[in-house]
């Protein structure tokens, strides 16, 4: 069987074009066309059903595309299973993760990891949007946030601290805050993906009631994205609730410091979201691991957790009794998705 012909077929299938699957693997439309033909004829079926605005799987195509990505992941484990320790991962795989873990995490320690596999190529992709992990042909995306239900499947990582900062600027004009009260004459900088100036507040944990709460604060900017946000408190444009492997270049720095950290915001869940197969191949099991020994350091334990129960999400109990969750879908469809809660003031990471 032509591994090349069907690494071609399931890409074409995956994202049900042949010109895009084409853009993708480098390949010209007519290389792409060609190849599907000749599987097709080695077969004696057709697998994929051509118009001039579509391309569908057949049932027969449906079948075999399953039993092709498990061949193909397969056969690519057969041919590293030698070459484990002395780090022979080959091939190019794409990933997403937010863009200030990319900039301060991951990019950093890239060098030690291309070290181990110098024969592996990366595609990284530093967005804020929800990207379509099928369509835009990634191996794994990196969400924070609560995740619902999908065909997507989620590794969940842990749960990233968060903390509290603001600019020495800001602090030196408007004082540093130390309760809950003193928030009234305070701004904050809100993020909200759709802008939206509603539900802008400060999320802290009531040890009175056992739960995490929102108080209500001013805002005069509102933002989207992770870099905006941080740039906005470095601006002085008011107080931030965030991830704090985000934080910690602007702590270093002396651009940010950290306020009342009695009064942090409830930890992110942070997970790794792949497309749902039997097998995966190792070098997309490799960067996952990577990913989760970077973060690691980052995230909160079990212990800290376990003094407000209520600050855990419902699905943490289901992400500890199986291998992964269901992530959730956007509006457009096979969006990878990890929804943010409705108070998303904070930023992904």
């Amino acid at each position: 069987m032509n591994t090349d012909e069907l690494r071609i077929f399931a890409r074409v299938a995956e994202l049900a074009s042949f010109s895009r699957a084409a853009d993708q693997l480098g390949l010209t439309r007519a290389r792409v066309s060609v190849a599907v033909q000749h599987l097709e004829e080695r077969l004696g079926t057709r697998l994929l059903q051509r118009t001039t605005r579509s391309v569908r799987l057949t049932e027969d195509g449906e079948r075999f595309l399953d039993r092709c990505k498990d061949y193909l992941a397969e056969g690519e484990q057969l041919t590293t299973m030698f070459r484990a320790d002395t780090g022979g991962l080959t091939g190019r795989l794409r990933i997403d993760l937010p863009a200030t873990v990319a900039r301060d995490l991951v990019i950093p320690r890239l060098p030690e990891f291309l070290a181990r596999h110098p024969a592996l190529e990366i595609g990284i992709s530093t967005t804020d949007r929800r990207v379509d992990l099928v369509n835009e042909g990634f191996d794994c995306v990196l969400r924070a946030g609560v995740l619902g239900d999908s065909e997507l499947v989620a590794r969940p990582l842990g749960f990233m601290r968060m903390a509290n900062a603001a600019s020495p600027a800001y602090l030196q004009a408007h004082g540093t805050p130390q309760t809950l009260a003193d928030l009234a004459q305070h701004r904050i900088v809100h993020f909200a993906q759709t802008l939206s100036p509603n539900d802008a507040g400060w999320e802290y944990f009531d040890a009175t009631q056992g739960r995490y709460r929102m108080q209500p604060v001013r805002s005069l900017v509102t933002v989207n994205g992770t870099d905006a946000y941080n740039a906005a408190a470095v601006a002085g444009l008011g107080l931030i609730q965030a991830p704090i492997g985000g934080l910690l270049p602007c702590f270093a720095a002396g651009s940010l410091v950290q306020v009342m950290p009695a009064f942090t915001a409830r930890p992110m869940p942070v997970s790794l979201v792949y497309v749902n197969r039997r097998q995966l191949a190792p070098r997309v099991l490799a960067v996952m691991n990577w990913l989760t020994e970077i973060l690691a350091p980052y995230f909160v334990e079990d212990s800290e957790l376990a003094i407000a129960p209520s600050a855990v999400p419902a699905d943490r109990a289901a992400s500890q009794s199986r291998s992964g969750l269901r992530a959730s879908r956007d509006a457009s469809p096979a969006a990878d998705a990890a929804v943010p809660r409705k108070r998303s003031r904070r930023p992904p990471s």
